[in-house]
Parts: C-alpha cells; sequence; structure tokens
C-alpha cells in the first residue's frame, strides 16, 4: 500500500492533513531537523504524536542536521524525549546521531536521510545492515536509475513527489555576509522573507534563499510534482511518497495532498487514468504558489547529465 508522508506547519494543518489522507506527519524542531515549514516544541511535538495516533496514523520527527560537536552533545537527550512520546520514526543522516541511537539503545525506528548522498542500491543497503527501517532517495536520482535501484533495495525508500528541491546547504549565514559586506541593513533572512537569488546573465532563474540556526539552504526554480508520473513509481514498487509544503500555502497545501491521496487510492482500485490523473494535477497547479513554478525535477533527466 502505498504511504504519503507530508511535512507539518501546524497543530491545525495536522489534523486537516491526517483527514486528507496523510498517512505519516513529518514534523520537527529547527535544532534539530532540516528545511522545516514550522518548527515545533516540544510540547507541540507531542501534541500531534497523540495526534496522529488517535488517527491511526504516523508521525516521522526529522533529526538530520550535520551536527558538529556542540549540537550533538544533545541528541542523544532530544531522541530519549521523542522515544517518551512514542514517536514512530526519526530520520538521520549524521552517522554520530545513528551512533548514539545505538548505542543508548534508544527504541526508535530511522530512516536514513542523507540529502544528495543517497543515489546507489548499496549505499541503501548498506544502511539497512545498520538497522535502517527506509532510506530517503536523493531528489538527484532520475527515474533510468530508479528502475535497477528499485529491484535491488531491501528496504522501502521515500521518493519526493511535491515540493521544493534544496540544491545546495552551507553552514555559514551567507545572506548575512553578503548583507554586511555591501553595509546593507538586513532585518530578516529567513524562509519568510522570500529572498532569492539568480544566475548570472539568467535573470529569469530564481533560486530560493533563506538562512536559519544551520546555515543557509539554497533552493530549486521549482517545486517537484510527479503526478503525472505515479504510476511508474508505483511499478517500481516505490510506494513511500513525499510531499514536502515548505514553501507551499497551509491551506492550499492541504489540497495537493487530497490530490495525492486520491491517486493513491484510484490506483490501489485500479481506476487511475491518463484523464483522471490530468484532472488530478490541474489541482495541483491550480494550488501552487504564484511565485513557484512545478516541473519533474530530475526525473526525466539523463542519468549521464546528471551533474
Amino acid at each position: 500500500m502505498t504511504e504519503l508522508v507530508t511535512t507539518v506547519a501546524s497543530l491545525d494543518q495536522a489534523d486537516q492533513l491526517l483527514a486528507a489522507g496523510a498517512d505519516r506527519l513529518y514534523l520537527g524542531e529547527d535544532y534539530f531537523g532540516l528545511r522545516l515549514p514550522h518548527s515545533f516544541e516540544r510540547a507541540e511535538l507531542a501534541q500531534v504524536v497523540e495526534l496522529a495516533h488517535q488517527h491511526g496514523k504516523k508521525v516521522t520527527v526529522a533529526v538530520n542536521a550535520i551536527f558538529h560537536n556542540d549540537r550533538i552533545k544533545k541528541v542523544a537527550e532530544y531522541l530519549r524525549f521523542l522515544e517518551s512520546i512514542n514517536v514512530d520514526e526519526v530520520s538521520i543522516g549524521d552517522p554520530g546521531a545513528i551512533y548514539l541511537l545505538t548505542k543508548e539503545q534508544i527504541n526508535l525506528s530511522y530512516i536514513y536521510d542523507a540529502s544528495d548522498l543517497v543515489t546507489s542500491s548499496r549505499q541503501i543497503n548498506f544502511w539497512a545492515k545498520h538497522q535502517a527501517s527506509a532510506a530517503v532517495l536523493a531528489r538527484e536520482v532520475p527515474y533510468e536509475e530508479m528502475v535497477p535501484l528499485a529491484k535491488a533495495i531491501t528496504i522501502p525508500v521515500e521518493v519526493l513527489v511535491y515540493g521544493a528541491t534544496v540544491i545546495h546547504q552551507s553552514g555559514r549565514p551567507l545572506v548575512t555576509n553578503y548583507s554586511n559586506f555591501v553595509q546593507e541593513h538586513l532585518d530578516q533572512a529567513d524562509r519568510q522573507r522570500g529572498l532569492f537569488i539568480s544566475a548570472p546573465h539568467h535573470p529569469e532563474t530564481h533560486y530560493s534563499i533563506y538562512e536559519d540556526i544551520n546555515g543557509t539552504h539554497i533552493f530549486a526554480n521549482n517545486d517537484v510534482d510527479l503526478m503525472s508520473v505515479l504510476p511508474k513509481l508505483s511499478e517500481l514498487k516505490l510506494n513511500r511518497w513525499k510531499l514536502d509544503g515548505l514553501y507551499a500555502d497551509e491551506t492550499k497545501f492541504v489540497e495537493i495532498v487530497k490530490a495525492f491521496a486520491k491517486a493513491r487510492d484510484l490506483m490501489a482500485q485500479q481506476a487511475l487514468d491518463e484523464q483522471e490523473l490530468a484532472k488530478l494535477d490541474e489541482i495541483v497547479h491550480d494550488n501552487q504558489a504564484p511565485e513557484r513554478g512545478l516541473d519533474r525535477g530530475f526525473f526525466d533527466i539523463d542519468p549521464n547529465e546528471v551533474k
């Protein structure tokens, strides 16, 4: 059965997403997790977990930051807290954090999430041997590489079917440094500011950029939308679908999730045809943020062209 994993921006949205058909909620706190629509404090996080479990659904908490010595000291205690509120799974990419999870014998499943490093079945199967229950597939893996990978993996992989794709992260505050360099005052460098950068001599490019405690994050021009190729993913049994609402309107993101949930349900009934897919994709486009485009990301790209 296909599983829909969705980011969460508030407790109210969590309730709506569960009603919309989400199977698993993905959230966390900025200190431990990367590129989240909202940084949930512990009391809020516990509320979301309780709500999800009341609906028979699951919760994954992001613990996928890159931890330096000062911050990794706090990871074990955070993992114990997540265990105490019965979180179903954590996402982790730092081997040091995985080591702590094992060493402290914390009873939490984890999905391996090392961003663009997860590109081969051997990488995925290596972490499976180290107790990973699943892995997040890099956004840069095109369909032609998914085909042999899907045949060789021993654990499920999560594929981004909607949302923003990060193309660069730096631990440095690049926006603030630039602002200081040009001697301009910058009141705000977070996601709500709506900052972007363009490639030289290509003013049509629009790479969203923001800063937080984890540094500077730069995103691709367009959000990914794989609605039209969901049957291909299903044929490969890549049935853990991630929807990332980082740049989506909180209400409209729920409508997008509904569209993907309907596609999932129709596919299970063998009733999803091209006409229905086109209608559902239109819903995605209608609810997309006007300042952000949509495309299929790396899905159709020749593997030889991926750099």
